[in-house]
């Protein structure tokens, strides 16, 4: 049968017409906005009345602090809950080397205190508070607060560092001005909030745009007196791993993880932190990624309770007035921390935490 070619026929653009959809003003507060502003009242409450005083994001206006409104920091600091699990990682992560464990339960706040040297680090809730108030308010106002927010708070957690110094209960001296440990430590931060990012933000950067991150935050490395810092993903991993023959798991942190834990929310923080880590540290406390479908469904679940409180809770109020401080332009696409190594005043640890009252 002979193949017939028929005509093209091109049929016209009939543009549809644009019919605006009402408006529906809901009369009462949907369920997500009543946690969310119970959420808010209480961070506000606990969180940041004590522990974000004397903070600014709003004046100077044209100040883009140490990185800027365009940064890969602005973005990835700015989803407050991914941060604050990135920060649970990197704290893990931190605890395998044995002298940053001993650290805490000599000198922080974080554990319960006795007559008697303990091992199991047990926790102090009401220090465990005052812990995360700390280290959200360095993370949140290094990151998008103005250059003197940023200045003031490298200036105080330096002065800290200066004062913690001990020995190990086998003999072994620790000084958190050691510039190893300042290394090892600036790595395990930055790889936590990167590493977060990377699996649970709803729209993470990979590839260049994630090395750009790790390249930007050396600032503040640099500015808590770390020298000789990774600057990419891969970098940063080299550098984990190279500690591998200075880590050990403790008692007091092997109890704190995997089957140890009791308390059902526990565990299920501990294995999402867990699962974040490299192969080599992981092998530290047992841990093995279950099978693909159940690892993906075991992430899906946490993705879904990080980010459900982020849309709860919605725009931190902090990173909402930083964004309005730079609407208009910045003066310069950042500044640059004024650290120099070994400026510090000495102060005793009373004097250090005045400050910060």
């Amino acid at each position: 049968m002979p193949s017939v070619s028929l005509p093209s026929v091109s049929l016209p653009s009939v543009p549809l017409p644009s019919v605006p959809l009402p408006s529906v003003r809901v009369p009462f507060a949907l369920p997500h906005q009543y946690i969310g502003k119970w959420l808010n009242e209480k961070f506000d409450e606990n969180v940041k009345s004590k522990f974000f005083r004397g903070m600014s994001f709003d004046d100077p206006v044209g100040d883009p602090g140490w990185f800027g409104p365009d940064s890969a920091t602005w973005y990835v600091h700015s989803h407050t809950p991914a941060l604050i699990f990135g920060l649970q990682c990197a704290s893990y992560m931190e605890r395998l080397d044995p002298s940053i464990f001993w650290m805490g339960m000599h000198h922080s706040r974080l554990v319960e205190k006795s007559s008697q040297t303990s091992t199991m680090g047990r926790i102090d809730q009401a220090g465990a508070n005052i812990r995360l108030g700390h280290s959200l308010a360095f993370f949140i106002g290094t990151a998008y607060g103005t250059t003197d927010t940023a200045e003031r708070l490298a200036r105080t957690v330096r002065a800290m560092h200066h004062t913690i110094k001990g020995v190990r209960p086998d003999g072994l001296p620790y000084d958190a001005d050691d510039p190893l440990w300042l290394r090892w430590n600036y790595a395990t931060v930055v790889w936590g909030i990167a590493t977060a990012h990377e699996i649970y933000h709803p729209r993470p950067l990979r590839g260049d745009d994630l090395d750009r991150y790790y390249g930007e935050f050396v600032r503040v490395g640099h500015a808590l007196g770390g020298t000789d810092l990774p600057t990419t993903k891969a970098e940063t991993l080299a550098c984990l791993e190279e500690y591998l023959p200075r880590l050990a798991l403790t008692h007091g942190s092997a109890m704190a993880t995997g089957t140890n834990l009791t308390n059902p929310a526990q565990a299920a923080v501990d294995w999402a932190v867990r699962d974040t880590m490299p192969t080599w540290a992981a092998q530290f406390v047992q841990y093995r990624p279950p099978n693909p479908v159940e690892r993906r469904a075991r992430r899906s679940a946490v993705w879904s309770a990080i980010n459900g409180l982020h849309a709860s809770m919605g725009e931190a109020p902090e990173f909402a007035a930083s964004r309005r401080r730079v609407q208009g332009g910045t003066t310069v696409p950042h500044t640059v921390p004024s650290y120099v190594l070994g400026t510090d005043p000495e102060l005793s640890r009373d004097e250090v935490e005045a400050t910060m009252a």
